[in-house]
């Protein structure tokens, strides 16, 4: 009997496309033919009591060995899929046909999340999460320079770490993090950010949103209320509301937060988040004499400072200002930053500089959530700041991104200055544009990304103040060729919409 006559067209044509998908490259050719079949088995496509073509007759259809194709039968029979009869070949055994229809009444109906979900999860859901840009294209914003890194100091370092540590580097680390960074972060943010640290005060995380979520989840609870900035960070505002947190605006000018409006709101809070360094998205910095009010008013109103420092290693213009953690004498502040913006995305190191009497209880709930961050990174990340290798990068991406700033500024100036109005920021990786056209902001972010260009929009970021149409220009992660051939497409994309 030929192979057409126990496969149709299409089903061998399905396993033909496991064999050729990229996506299954790294499986050998029998466990691509093996998962074919059984993926046709529990759709159903391939019933109970159906025969399987002949070892023989199949390889020949896929042109690769007749071992290749026993093989994967054999796993087939082994895991309950095929009955082998001598004599008479194989088939679909009865048992693989009740599992395929178990599996379909398990599925859930999109539309029943609500049913699905709890009220946490729900709100999750509804928020979207955060979209994330593996290979980015311009302009996403918050993403550095990584052709630039210095790869092959990290693999020596690295290195050095194996050899040093042996198979103790693969072994599960410290929830609060390895010795050796906690000490390497506290001497830098001491020395470069004026901050008040000791290695016992620090938690290593694997990023700013991590931190954020704990905050949210171990300071406060469901239906409490947060002070958060307005327009925020996108990333803070949806953890805390799916934390079940209330998030009250304050409004932010040129001059940061506004403090004053914060002691007199009508509705209190136990806590405020904010990241004065660099404000997101406007890029304003908190002045010294709201710095000092707002300590204050936390240490007066036992209130907690959550201070997101995000990306204050790059500042541009004069020295940037000391963080609120290390005015604070009070020990009212939880002072987060992170490596994934100075460094690169895949490192995946953050950390807190926390009050100490919050040490222990932060440190005890992130066992909750990941256990531990992985050591090998750590302990290489700590031997890198601490050669020097680490200032030394830093100094020179921010060369780099300031030149790119002022070369964005002047191609928006020329090519841009009809739609859009920059505000120049201080530091920071990204520039927020006001939108001066007659054309929506989602208008300009679907054509844009027809064009092969990513826009983050303004809008969203707003709460209860009027909301400032416009983007978010990331430019750290572009060469001037990539900035200019960008700024170019959205040009015309612009000039289509106005038609």
């Amino acid at each position: 009997m030929s192979t057409g006559q126990l496969f149709k067209s299409s089903q061998l044509e399905t396993v033909k496309a496991w064999l050729v998908n990229p996506a299954n490259a790294a499986f050998p050719l029998h466990v691509r033919i093996q998962r074919a079949i059984k993926q046709l088995i529990l759709d159903g496509v391939l019933t109970s009591g159906k025969p399987l073509p002949a070892t023989r007759a199949l390889a020949k259809s896929l042109a690769v060995s007749r071992d290749t194709v026993e093989t994967a039968y054999g796993q087939l029979h082994a895991e309950g899929f095929i009955e082998r009869r001598v004599g008479s070949g194989s088939f679909v055994s009865a048992m693989a046909q009740r599992s395929s229809g178990r599996r379909v009444k398990r599925s859930i109906p999109l539309e029943n999340h609500e049913t699905a979900l709890s009220q946490r999860g729900l709100a999750m859901f509804r928020g979207g999460g955060i979209r994330n840009f593996p290979a980015p294209r311009p302009f996403v914003q918050g993403v550095p320079e990584t052709r630039n890194f210095p790869l092959p100091v990290w693999e020596r370092l690295e290195r050095q770490v194996l050899k040093e540590y042996g198979h103790l580097a693969l072994q599960a680390g410290p929830p609060q993090g390895m010795e050796a960074l906690r000490c390497a972060v506290a001497d830098y943010i001491n020395l470069e950010r004026g901050a008040r640290a000791t290695p016992e005060r620090i938690l290593i995380l694997t990023s700013s949103q991590q931190a954020i979520a704990l905050c949210a989840q171990v300071l406060l609870d469901a239906g409490d209320r947060i002070f958060i900035e307005d327009p925020a960070y996108h990333g803070a505002r949806k953890a805390f509301e799916a934390a079940g947190l209330e998030c009250v605006p304050i409004p932010v000018d040129q001059q940061g937060l506004q403090v004053d409006a914060l002691r007199h709101s009508p509705t209190p809070a136990r806590v405020v988040f904010l990241s004065p360094s660099h404000q997101f998205p406007t890029g304003a910095t908190l002045t010294l004499d709201r710095r000092l009010a707002l300590v204050e008013w936390a240490a007066q109103q036992k209130a907690w400072i959550i201070e997101d420092d995000y990306d204050s290693e790059f500042h541009y213009a004069g020295k940037p200002t000391a963080c609120v953690q290390g005015m604070d004498h009070y020990d009212r502040t939880l002072y987060v930053g992170t490596f994934t913006k100075s460094l690169f995305p895949g490192v995946r190191i953050g950390y807190m500089l926390l009050p100490e009497v919050l040490v222990e209880p932060m440190t005890r709930a992130r066992t909750l959530l990941d256990g531990h961050s992985a050591p090998i990174p750590q302990l290489t990340l700590a031997r890198f700041i601490e050669a020097g290798h680490f200032g030394a990068h830093v100094r020179s991406m921010r060369l780099i991104y300031a030149g790119r700033l002022n070369l964005l500024v002047q191609l928006i100036e020329k090519h841009l200055s009809d739609y859009v109005t920059p505000a120049l920021p201080d530091g920071g990786m990204q520039i927020p544009c006001k939108l001066v056209c007659d054309v929506s902001e989602q208008a300009v972010i679907d054509g844009a990304r027809r064009a092969g260009i990513d826009l983050f929009g303004l809008t969203g970021l707003y709460a209860a103040a009027k909301p400032q149409a416009g983007f978010l220009l990331g430019f750290a992660a572009y060469t001037p060729m990539e900035l200019e051939a960008a700024v170019k497409s959205l040009a015309r994309v612009f000039r289509d919409l106005l038609r």
